[in-house]
């Protein structure tokens, strides 16, 4: 075993595996710039590294891989008018590119809440393992924000409309219905993950993404479809539209128990965190990848940044914790096409580049 680098986060070989361990336990192993770097560091040390054949991406504590990105450092700097958010968010969208391309298996152990920037460490790699115990959300648009780290990317490639629903209502995917929208690979036992790992780590050098997958297979439960899955029809038939007035009118003009509980979860978001995100969704759907996804989302971060949503949506939930925000515009209908060009605009010398 070679330790790279401890700390908020451990990096080290473990026979043939690169280890890469989350480790802030007691904030569910959130983000900030600096581990973010540090993972950028050790992938590309990695890459390199004739030993290594297998990646491991896992958080240490039992509550979750990662809950997001250090949102209230972000918070703290958006109020003072400080540039973390284009730090950190050009950091992570090249590391999230980079996971998508990464040359080697890349296994992500999606235990626990695995959530925003913590999708984007995970939903990229080339083997993602969920579990019995997996919560996975992106309910960024409660902040006043979108689904970004490529999960816009993520999102409309889910079948049907089951992308737009999980991005707008932030609801939570069990592991099942994470595979099911093609946010994960393979499910097994949270309490096999100790086995699966020892397995990993003795993999032969030159294990090819297949070579993996079969050894992952042999843990994996089969499941490929949760609770959500069998809403699919009514989810389609609701939010099959390229504008939230037309969303919430239908869901109006259904009235079941399942359309009033999702009108009611959409009444608590951001107007205007929907209408960037739906409009993201749309855009993304003909895309020709994910780099071109997490162009826009940058620019579209670096305007959310600025914006009196986001701080309100960040303080209401995390900060003050009343769960009462003050949206601006407080109506869907208000948030007209000079609202949104902001979020959609090119940035010039500014804009995210790829090596």
């Amino acid at each position: 075993m070679s330790a790279l680098e401890e700390g908020d986060l451990i990096v080290r070989r473990e026979g043939a595996a690169g280890v890469i361990r989350l480790n802030r336990p007691k904030a569910i192993n959130a983000m900030t710039l600096e581990m973010s770097i540090g993972i950028d560091a050790a992938l590309q040390r990695f890459e390199t590294d004739p030993e290594v054949a297998v990646i491991i991406l896992e958080g240490a504590g039992e509550r979750g891989l990662c809950a997001g990105g250090d949102i209230r450092g972000l918070w703290e700097s958006s109020r003072e008018g400080g540039d973390l958010g284009a730090r950190f968010w050009r950091q992570e969208y090249v590391m999230n590119a980079r996971i998508a391309k990464y040359p080697k298996p890349y296994v992500a152990f999606m235990d626990g809440l695995v959530m925003g920037g913590g999708v984007g460490l995970s939903g990229h790699a080339s083997h993602r393992v969920v579990t019995d115990r997996t919560k996975l959300a992106m309910p960024e648009v409660g902040l006043g924000f979108f689904p970004d780290v490529g999960g816009t990317w993520l999102l409309s490639r889910s079948p049907g409309e089951i992308g737009t629903y999980f991005g707008l209502t932030g609801q939570t995917m069990n592991g099942p219905d994470a595979i099911h929208a093609k946010f994960a690979d393979a499910v097994m036992p949270a309490a096999k993950w100790p086995e699966l790992r020892e397995v990993l780590t003795k993999v032969r050098q030159g294990a090819t993404a297949a070579d993996v997958s079969k050894l992952i297979t042999g843990f994996a439960t089969g499941e490929t479809a949760g609770p959500v899955a069998a809403k699919e029809p009514i989810i389609d038939a609701l939010f099959g539209f390229d504008r939230m007035e037309d969303i919430f009118a239908a869901l109006k003009r259904d009235g079941s128990e399942f359309a009033l509980a999702t009108l009611k979860t959409l009444n608590e978001k951001s107007p205007r965190g929907m209408v960037v995100t739906l409009k993201l969704l749309r855009l993304a759907r003909t895309a020709s990848s994910l780099e071109e996804c997490l162009v826009r989302e940058y620019r579209a971060a670096l305007t959310v940044f600025r914006s009196d949503d986001f701080r309100e949506g960040v303080r209401a939930a995390v900060i003050d914790k009343d769960r009462n925000p003050t949206w601006s515009p407080p109506r869907i209908e208000d948030v007209t096409p000079d609202v949104l060009a902001p979020y959609l605009a090119e940035i010039g010398a500014d804009e995210l580049k790829f090596n």
